[in-house]
């Protein structure tokens, strides 16, 4: 009897080029980054195919004349990644002005579109691609009339898909406001899906009323024209993002994509950027990639900051998605950041510490530690929560008598504010050194539910009855019951040792940190 021993070796995960392929600017510079943590990336500039002995990369590539770029990823004891291939042309710039009109940049008509509404397949748009700013961009035009009889005849609750079947850099979908409000009477969803991404944007949330009066009162809505935008970064944004990464020590998994709203109305443009319910961006992961070593979504500010968005990966159809929530529009990129601290080994909040901090929702010390039995101020779980929700931080006049704009904590506590988060005592103090109480935990996160949508599944349901469950139950104020009984009824809070509340008693960064996880868990967040 032979026993055959057959080992499968695990692959490194190919390069990824940013800028992807296309037409740049001369002086562009692409970086090259791998999911595999410590792999180490060989490439050829002359479009040989790249061996463990070709040079290794270690800086950005400048890109001065036609330039095909072929890269793998290596790490000891795993098998070799695929062959990247990026291949680029460069952008000859405008001549200077000068009394002739310039020429507008080609423009190639593709034909018809097809849009899926419900399912079901109707002709109705037209597509174009053209050269801008050195990238690639096919705008979708969506026909009025097409689309409102498809409207009728589907009834309320529409899901329109506009499937965008090119590679190139920048995908608009064009529509009016006309459009946009009959969707939104309609309660329509609108997808733009393209081969790197979906974008399922409620119509509602647009909310063209109000998007109308940037205009003027009197402004026809036919006459605003709405542009849905998903684009992979310029050459100068990619350099801001791989900085970015590089300084917080992520691990690129997929390039990073811009997901825009604007109205245009003559020569005036507003971008719509934030919405009142989290909008779902899914994200396309590669093959190769880990779906496991995937950690979060995070936006990228245009000054390099970055903040975590709920993010979780889900499989459709055999592929891997990086579903996004957010209440911006931004620039997003997936990114794998493991992070373990050093005191919470045996820790019975060990995992959702961790994951917490991998997400940057907490952070620990300077040692390396988070302390978890530690009590919480009231400006830090202001902060921690803001920052689970994926809250941009937004700064204004200083709403409580005790927090300056010079205090680090000033404008979580005015976004946590903003968003009806907080509220302060009477005596318009917020007290955010104070230790915060279970109870006042609990009301926030009830508050923060809302936000979610968590509060909307729970709805109906008689949020009191599982406060008598506890011994302590008589403990609770009557301000906090509400907020109580609802983190009790969604599963975020469970008690102590089963029995109490302690609804009085300061509440632990581990403690915390589970009520952070389990918020967005629950929520369907990550």
């Amino acid at each position: 009897t032979y026993t055959v021993t057959v080992t499968i070796q695990a692959r490194v995960a190919a390069p990824i080029a940013g800028p992807s392929s296309g037409a740049v600017a001369s002086g562009t510079t692409v970086t090259l980054t791998s999911a595999t943590p410590d792999a180490v990336i060989h490439y050829t500039l002359d479009g040989s195919t790249p061996t463990a002995s070709s040079p290794v990369y270690n800086a950005p590539i400048s890109i001065t004349s036609a330039r095909t770029i072929k890269a793998i990823a290596v790490k000891s004891g795993m098998g070799d990644s695929e062959i990247l291939t990026a291949s680029y042309t460069i952008v000859v710039p405008n001549p200077p002005s000068s009394p002739t009109p310039s020429t507008p940049a080609p423009t190639t008509t593709t034909g018809d579109v097809e849009v899926i509404v419900n399912g079901k397949v109707e002709t109705a748009g037209t597509s174009s691609t053209s050269q801008q700013d050195g990238q690639s961009v096919t705008t979708i035009t969506i026909d009025e009339k097409k689309l409102e009889q498809r409207l009728q005849s589907e009834g309320s609750g529409a899901v329109i898909t506009i499937p965008v079947k090119t590679s190139s850099d920048v995908v608009v979908a064009k529509l009016n406001g006309q459009m946009i409000k009959n969707m939104e009477s309609k309660q329509a969803v609108l997808e733009i899906h393209t081969e790197n991404a979906t974008y399922t944007l409620p119509a509602n949330q647009i909310n063209i009323n109000d998007l109308s009066k940037h205009f003027g009162s009197s402004v026809d809505l036919k006459d605003i024209t709405i542009n849905i935008e998903i684009s992979s970064p310029k050459a100068d944004t990619a350099q801001i993002i791989q900085r970015a990464v590089s300084k917080g020590g992520f691990t690129l998994v997929v390039p990073a994509l811009q997901f825009t709203v604007n109205a245009v109305y003559g020569n005036q443009t507003t971008e719509v950027n934030k919405f009142n319910a989290y909008v779902e961006r899914t994200v396309a992961i590669p093959d190769g990639v880990d779906p496991n070593k995937i950690t979060t979504g995070l936006v990228v500010e245009p000054d390099g900051t970055v903040r975590h968005v709920p993010t979780k990966v889900v499989k459709i159809a055999n592929s891997y998605f990086a579903k996004i929530n957010s209440l911006t529009n931004s620039m997003y990129a997936v990114v794998w950041h493991p992070l373990a601290f050093s005191d919470v080994a045996a820790h019975w909040a060990k995992d959702a510490v961790n994951d917490m901090g991998s997400r940057m929702v907490i952070n620990g010390f300077e040692d390396g530690t988070f302390k978890p039995d530690q009590n919480m101020t009231r400006a830090e779980f202001a902060a921690m929560i803001v920052r689970g929700l994926g809250l941009k931080l937004e700064s204004g006049t200083a709403k409580f008598r005790d927090v300056q704009s010079s205090d680090w904590y000033a404008n979580a506590v005015h976004t946590a504010s903003a968003y009806d988060l907080i509220q302060g005592f009477e005596d318009g103090n917020f007290r955010p050194n104070d230790k915060i109480t279970r109870e006042q935990a609990m009301v926030i996160i009830a508050r923060a539910m809302k936000i979610s949508g968590l509060q909307d599944k729970i709805q109906g349901e008689n949020t009191r009855t599982q406060i008598h469950d506890f011994a302590d139950a008589d403990a609770i104020s009557a301000w906090a019951a509400d907020g109580v009984s609802s983190a009790l009824l969604a599963g975020i809070v469970t008690g102590r040792n089963g029995k109490l509340l302690d609804p009085g008693t300061s509440v632990t960064r581990a403690e915390v940190a589970v009520m952070v996880r389990n918020l967005l868990r629950n929520s369907g967040l990550i």
